[in-house]
């Protein structure tokens, strides 16, 4: 993977999360993916699995539920890009309600194993919130 791949994915990804369409998740993540939260959970096993998780129906104590439209927004980029290995950085930003100021914001780190396919086949998030003297 180029790191303009990665960010590529990286748009797609945040597009997903927006979307909440199944194709638009399905697209970004080979068959036989694990996901995880946290790097200390239990993987997701399965793009189904996936799927299911970021659409609220998969049973992962650590899936959230679905954001109001305009109430979320992201940017993350590759910082790093070993062949099929990314790391990745950004922010999450979240409103509670479209146009409001923002409420909470966390920064994050994404490891990503991709397969030849540009899909990903590994995924594991690192996450924190900001103190809300920072946002």
């Amino acid at each position: 993977m180029q790191k303009e791949a990665v960010d590529g994915w990286l748009e797609a990804y945040v597009s997903a999360w927006k979307s909440y369409d199944p194709g638009e998740i399905e697209a970004l993540f080979a068959a036989n993916v694990t996901y995880r939260y946290h790097p200390y959970d239990d993987p997701i096993e399965g793009r189904d699995a996936v799927v299911a998780s970021w659409l609220g129906d998969g049973g992962s104590p650590d899936a959230s539920g679905r954001d109001q439209p305009g109430t979320y927004n992201a940017s993350y980029r590759a910082v790093a890009v070993d062949a099929a290995v990314a790391v990745a950085t950004g922010s999450t930003r979240y409103r509670e309600e479209p146009g409001g100021p923002i409420t909470r914001t966390f920064d994050n780190c994404f490891v990503i194993r991709f397969d030849d396919d540009g899909r990903c086949v590994d995924f594991v998030e690192w996450f924190i919130e900001r103190p809300t003297s920072s946002r």
